[in-house]
This record gives structure tokens, sequence and C-alpha cells, in this order.
């Protein structure tokens, strides 16, 4: 990626619908993207369910036991994007086993560097969508964010957004009301939040490319192994 390039922004629905069903999360996702393409972004939306996508934390998990693996051709759409939303239901209070897994598969990649020595995530922004009938948003919003920002995602403010109707089972987001309108529709604070998350990331998505990413000082893992300490306090810390 470089500052010249059009932003791209990568939506991973983890629903554990294939696309022959209409997805929640989808139709919400749906409505961030076409902000971003309103605003010149290039949005790709990809339905992980639809995908042979074994467990683990390796690159590339043929080589190791499994006959087919789909996720390095994900992984290739995951670095030409600047803006990473990953989408999820909730069950039982948490997201769901498919988006666990796109984590462990975007951590199997957590090693590679890019120009500068840091990790290869640097420079990249990311945000989630969270769709249910009950209660979670916000748990599944923080282990998304927490394990993004570990592996070197910057996260915006306020870069999760969702719908779970009222407490306890209800209606999911696209299902019709008796007025004749979805249910996530026409609620504001969804509407608003999701809204909210998509403009910042397109704002930090600008700053970072426009600065080249994070500066290296402090944070060059090829310097730091070469012997450069980054101003740490211990003199006696040796590696």
């Amino acid at each position: 990626m470089t500052r010249s390039e059009p932003l791209r922004a990568l939506f991973l629905n983890c629903s554990l619908k294939r696309s022959c069903e209409a997805s929640h999360t989808q139709l919400l996702m749906d409505v961030a993207g076409a902000i971003l393409e309103k605003q010149g972004v290039a949005v790709e939306s990809i339905r992980l369910a639809d995908h042979d996508i074994p467990p683990g934390v390796q690159k590339d998990m043929r080589d190791h036991g499994f006959a087919t693996d789909d996720w390095p051709d994900i992984q290739a759409k995951v670095m030409a994007a600047r803006i990473l939303v990953i989408g999820t239901p909730i069950w039982l209070g948490e997201r769901s086993s498919i988006a666990s897994s796109a984590i462990e598969r975007l951590y199997g990649w957590s090693g590679e560097l890019n120009d500068k020595g840091q990790s290869s995530y640097y420079g990249r922004v990311g945000g989630c969508i969270v769709t249910g009938n009950e209660d979670g948003i916000k748990h599944c919003a923080m282990v998304i964010l927490y394990a993004l920002q570990h592996l070197g995602y910057t996260v915006p403010p306020q870069a999760d957004a969702g719908w779970i109707g009222e407490a306890g089972p209800g209606p999911s987001y696209g299902d019709v009301l008796e007025s004749g309108v979805r249910a996530g529709i026409a609620n504001d604070f969804t509407q608003r939040n999701t809204t909210f998350m998509a403009w910042n990331l397109l704002h930090m998505a600008r700053l970072l490319q426009q600065a080249d990413g994070l500066p290296a000082e402090g944070n060059d893992r090829r310097a730091w192994k070469a012997g450069e300490r980054f101003d740490h306090p211990n003199p006696e810390y040796r590696s």
C-alpha cells in the first residue's frame, strides 16, 4: 500500500450462514460499506462460511495436514486493504466460532514485518459489527478490537456498532416489524453508531495513509533484535 493508492476496505462476515441465506450481520455491514463507497473507498465483503478455512494459527494449514485452505487467498485481500471490519453474530453472548477462527488465522500472519521492521498490520485500521437478538455487543467488540490492536491494527474511537434489540429474545436486525420496517433499520442508535464507526475508520485510514503508517521509532522489531533499546530505562537489561 502506498500514499497514492485508493483506500480499500475489507468486510469479513463471520455469520454461520452461507451466502444462500440472508445474514442480519451482512445487512448492517452493508450500511457501513455504503458510506465508505460514497467516499471513494473500494469495498469488498467476504462471507467466510462460503470458504474452507481450517482452524489453526499457521499461514497455510495445508502444510499441517489439511487438504484445503482458502485462508491464504483471503489473507492477500486483508493485506491489500487499509480498513478491516469483522462482522459477527452473537451466540450465547460470544462471537461466532468463525469469527474466532478468523482472528486465529490473522494471528498466523502476525510475524510478518513491513519494510520498517514493524508488524505488517501496522498502518491499518480495524473495526467490528455485531448483531444478535439478546445481549453481548460490548463483550464481542471488546474481544475482537483487542485482538486487532494486539496484532498491529489501529482502532479509532467508536470503532464498533451493532444491534441486539431489547433485552431478551426478540427481532433480529433485518426482521420486519408489524409496521413493515426492518427492526434495526428503524433504530437511530444503531444507525448513528454504524455511521460514526464508518467515518472514524475512514478518517484514521486517511491519516495513516498520508503519514505512511506509524513511525518506526520505538517499535522496529529488527532494530530491537539487533540490540537497539529505544530509551529502555534499565541499562543492565540484555536480551
